[in-house]
């Protein structure tokens, strides 16, 4: 795997502040209508910059690189198994979110960031290497396979979409789901490398400590002057 250099964190902007949202589980195609919203309101500058953390119902969902030897099983014994099946406008191919999974949905104006789409990409790298540091793990990333390793097993999956110079979708980090889901496809379309998960590295942690602990690793790696909870209607569950 190539070597493990990570930009800086922004520079710290104490007059912004970065909205979290803890929406517990939902399933996909709310949360995306959600997304959507509120991606809308950011780019008319009726909402600040948010952070969206939950976790979602078993699906697979296949990005704009995604292909049909992604799956090595069927789609319908998926189906009959209760994993939905969704295509989605982000980058990259297929991947798997479910129970035990955060997943983190950054809602955010580039240009007020001054920062491009690859400086994006790469400060959510930072932010959650920056947590799991914290945890005593050493991550690694990839230019070529982005998203956070450890060794050559994946733990954070990284995947965006910018439309008018606000970000939808974002990143997943493994912390306890149920790893046999993972059998039912190729992760990220690669073949020669694993994922695992941090209770698969015995550090078990409660969700919402997790939250708690990549909010703050988000805020610090993009200068926000600090989080605040806010609470927002699910439509759908």
């Amino acid at each position: 795997m190539t070597g493990n250099r990570q930009p800086d964190p922004l520079p710290h902007r104490p007059a912004d502040r970065l909205a979290v949202l803890d929406l517990g589980v939902m399933r996909y195609a709310p949360a995306m209508e959600l997304q959507d919203r509120m991606a809308a309101e950011r780019a008319e500058e009726t909402r600040g910059d948010t952070l969206i953390l939950l976790e979602h119902t078993h699906v697979y969902t296949l990005g704009r690189n995604a292909a049909d030897t992604d799956f090595l099983l069927p789609k319908h014994e998926l189906e009959r198994q209760g994993i939905d099946i969704v295509r989605t406008g982000r980058g990259g191919q297929t991947t798997y979110h479910g129970p035990g999974q955060l997943v983190a949905y950054p809602i955010l104006n580039l240009r007020r960031l001054a920062i491009g789409v690859a400086d994006y990409v790469g400060m959510i790298e930072l932010a959650v290497s920056s947590f799991l540091r914290e945890l005593g793990i050493e991550p690694r990333t990839d230019p070529d396979h982005r998203g956070v390793w450890v060794g050559t097993e994946k733990i954070a999956a990284v995947g965006i979409r910018v439309s008018r110079q606000v970000t939808t979708h974002g990143f997943a980090l493994n912390v306890r789901p149920d790893m046999t889901r993972y059998s039912g496809i190729v992760p990220c379309g690669i073949r020669d490398r694993g994922v695992t998960s941090l209770s698969l590295l015995e550090r078990d942690m409660e969700m919402t400590e997790v939250k708690k602990r990549i909010a703050d690793a988000f805020a610090w790696a993009f200068g926000y002057d600090g989080v605040f909870a806010g609470a927002e209607k699910k439509g759908g569950s």
